[in-house]
């Protein structure tokens, strides 16, 4: 049986099923407790499970991703929330040469089954410091599962495969979509890691996009459409591991290829992306590969001017045209 709810929703329920299923379980960070988080994700979770298994921390993401790391070495399996993805750099030595690295460097007797979760991405006139996506970033760090989905269904089941992992994930949430509404069944079920979604089917231009860039290259692909162009979206679902033969099948049949994502274009995960099309099925291609992605500038304050580094449809569909002009 389905029913439609919320990305916020999905994450709560998935987060309280496996609490419910394993009592290992636990959540730490600031303000997930009794406020519930200030995006209501962990809203309800302190009164059922208690101090003990959901647990508000001083505002050190070092300490309390250090202390969730500890944790998941010696047999919990935490789930930790840093408030705004920005933060997370305050952590980057706990992640980047510990989580990461500690189960390499024991020869493998160690599990890190540990989640983390971060709120991801700009459009709320929220500027520099609370904006940002960095899944390019930890994608290149060997030992980290990197982990972005966008629609109820796909969260709910990611989530749970995460949590379920004994690896590390990090597990990015974008802050403008957690009312986006989806159907989701109410059975258990999970999502593998590196499997995509090909959320349209067309036969002209496939276009990869990235978290809240699925909304928006489906909002494209259905206007263009109206034009006679029929583009194929796929969501990876998944920053690391990432779906290349979903990618390239879909290539096989349109020959042009865009991508799509909010963060920096310098460096962005769309480069890796590209690059990697390229060296596998350079024959698929008929024209260069496009990239629409975030300015590359500090997210600015001002509404207006956060609205022309933002990609929005319309730089969706000229990246379109332009592989259809080649």
């Amino acid at each position: 049986m389905n029913r439609v709810i919320t990305v916020k929703q999905a994450l709560t329920e998935a987060m309280r099923e496996e609490m419910e299923r394993d009592e290992s379980v636990i959540i730490m960070g600031c303000d997930v407790g009794i406020r519930g988080n200030p995006f209501g994700v962990t809203k309800g979770l302190h009164a059922e499970f208690g101090d003990e298994r959901v647990r508000d921390t001083p505002i050190s993401e070092a300490a309390f991703t250090g202390a969730g790391l500890g944790a998941a070495a010696t047999g919990l399996r935490p789930i930790i929330e840093i408030l705004y993805s920005d933060w997370i750099t305050i952590a980057m030595d706990q992640i980047v040469n510990q989580v990461a690295k500690i189960r390499y460097m024991f020869g493998g007797t160690i599990d890190v089954p540990l989640v983390v979760r971060a709120p991801v991405g700009a459009g709320g006139g929220q500027a520099a410091q609370h904006s940002q996506s960095f899944e390019s970033w930890f994608s290149h760090v060997p030992g980290l599962i990197v982990v972005m989905p966008i629609t109820p269904y796909d969260v709910k089941g990611l989530l749970k495969t995460s949590v379920r992992s004994n690896n590390p994930v990090l597990f990015f949430e974008h802050k403008r979509g957690y009312e986006v509404e989806g159907s989701v069944p109410t059975g258990d079920y999970t999502i593998p890691f590196g499997e995509a979604d090909v959320k349209r089917a067309g036969s002209d231009v496939t276009i990869v996009a990235i978290s809240i860039m699925v909304h928006r290259a489906l909002a494209a692909a259905e206007e263009l459409s109206r034009e006679g162009i029929e583009c194929e979206v796929i969501d990876p679902r998944t920053i690391y591991p990432m779906d290349y033969d979903t990618i390239l099948e879909s290539l096989e049949k349109t020959n042009r290829l865009v991508v799509a994502h909010e963060s920096n274009r310098r460096s962005g995960i769309g480069g890796e992306i590209v690059s990697q099309v390229i060296e596998r099925g350079f024959y698929s291609l008929d024209a260069a590969p496009q990239i629409v992605a975030g300015l590359n500038v500090p997210m600015p304050y001002s509404r207006a001017l956060e609205r022309l580094v933002i990609p929005k449809e319309e730089r969706i569909k000229d990246a379109v045209y332009r592989v259809l002009d080649q």
